[in-house]
C-alpha cells in the first residue's frame, strides 16, 4: 500500500505549499489503515467480522485481505515472510503497521528522516504501490499516504471482491478514534519526544481521560480537518510485570456515540467484553475480551473521530 507510484511523476497532483502550519508539519489528516500480521487470517477474518468489518477487497499479489466499516480500514496481512523477521505458525496475530494520511507523502517521509526517523526499504513488485515508511514501535511501520480521496491506494493495489459492498456501514456508528501503545518502563518521555517531534503530537493533560482504561499517557495528533484527529496512548509496564513489557502497538480504540447501544450491538454479533470490577461496561467505554490471544478493541464515548467527552 502507498500513495507514491513507481513512476510519481505521471501519477501525482501538483505538490502543495505543504508545510506552513507549525502546529501540523506533516498535514496530517487522519489514518488511512491498521495493519495485522497474521499466519491465521481466517480465524482473525471471523473476530473482524464478528466486530462489524467486512472484506472488501483482495491484494493483487500477495496474501493480503482489506477489511472494512464505515471509514475504518482493516488490513490484514498472512503474506510469508523470509528470513528471520518471519512469524511463527501459531504466532497471536499483531498490529504491525499503522498508515498515516498526509497532505503530501513524500515530503512528510522526507521531513520524518531528517528529524531521526528511520527508513523502512520498500520493494515494491511491478505494478504496486510504493509507500514511504518508516520503523515504528517493537517493529511496526508507520506509512504515509496522500491517496485518500476520489483515488485511492486501494484502487492500485487491491481487486474488489465480486458482489461485496465497498462502503459498508459502520455498526453503532464505529469510527477510529485511537491506538495504545505499550511501552517499556521508564520510556513514556522518550515516546513523547518522537511523536512530538515528527508528527506534533501535543500531550494530553493527566486530568483530562477518556474511556475505562485511563493509564499512560495521552498524546492528540493534529489533522487538516478536526474530526479526523485520533489519539495515542502510551501505557508503561506495571513494576511486578517488567518480564512482559515488550513494546508494541497493542490494541485499537474504536470510538461511538453510544457505547452502551454499541455494546448491545456488537453481543448481538458474537462480540464478548470484560465484565470485571476493575473493567467493565459503561457509558465512557468498554473493552473486549482478548481473541486468538492478542486481538483486543476498546470502545470510547465519542461523538466523532475526536473524543466529545471526557471520562
Amino acid at each position: 500500500m502507498s500513495d507514491l507510484l513507481l513512476h510519481p511523476e505521471h501519477a501525482r497532483e501538483p505538490m502543495q505549499a505543504s508545510f506552513s502550519d507549525e502546529a501540523n508539519p506533516l498535514g496530517l489528516d487522519g489514518v488511512e489503515f491498521v495493519e495485522y500480521a497474521t499466519s491465521k487470517p481466517q480465524a482473525l477474518g471471523h473476530v473482524l467480522e464478528m466486530m462489524g468489518f467486512r472484506p472488501v477487497a483482495r491484494h493483487r499479489s500477495r496474501e493480503v485481505l482489506l477489511y472494512r466499516q464505515g471509514s475504518l480500514n482493516i488490513v490484514v496481512n498472512a503474506h510469508p515472510v523470509s528470513g528471520e523477521d518471519a512469524p511463527a505458525p501459531d504466532e497471536a496475530p499483531v498490529i504491525s503497521a499503522i498508515a498515516l494520511r498526509v497532505r503530501d507523502a513524500r515530503a512528510a517521509w522526507r521531513y520524518v528522516l531528517e528529524r531521526g526517523g528511520w527508513e523502512v526499504p520498500a520493494h515494491p513488485e511491478p505494478m504496486e504501490l510504493n509507500i514511504p515508511a518508516i520503523h515504528g514501535v517493537g517493529g511496526s511501520r508507520i506509512y504515509f499516504v496522500d491517496r485518500y480521496r476520489e483515488f485511492s491506494i486501494y484502487d492500485v493495489d487491491f481487486i474488489p471482491i465480486p458482489s461485496v459492498d465497498p462502503a459498508p456501514p459502520a455498526v453503532a456508528g464505529i469510527h477510529f478514534f485511537g491506538i495504545v501503545q505499550y511501552i517499556g518502563l521508564a520510556r513514556s518521555y522518550d515516546w513523547i519526544e518522537f511523536y512530538s517531534e515528527l508528527f506534533g503530537t501535543e500531550t494530553i493533560p493527566d486530568a483530562q481521560r477518556f474511556g475505562i482504561m485511563p493509564s499512560g499517557k495521552l498524546l492528540r495528533a493534529p489533522a487538516l480537518a478536526p474530526a479526523n484527529s485520533f489519539m495515542l496512548q502510551l501505557v508503561e509496564p506495571e513494576l511486578d510485570a517488567l518480564e512482559e513489557s515488550r513494546e508494541h502497538l497493542q490494541r485499537i480504540g474504536l470510538g461511538v456515540p453510544d457505547v452502551l447501544a454499541a455494546v448491545r450491538a456488537l453481543r448481538a454479533r458474537g462480540v464478548e467484553f470484560v465484565e470485571t470490577e476493575a473493567a467493565h461496561t459503561e457509558r465512557r467505554g468498554a473493552i473486549t475480551k482478548t481473541y486468538l490471544g492478542s486481538v483486543v478493541f476498546e470502545l470510547v464515548h465519542s461523538g466523532g473521530a475526536a473524543a466529545q467527552e471526557a471520562a
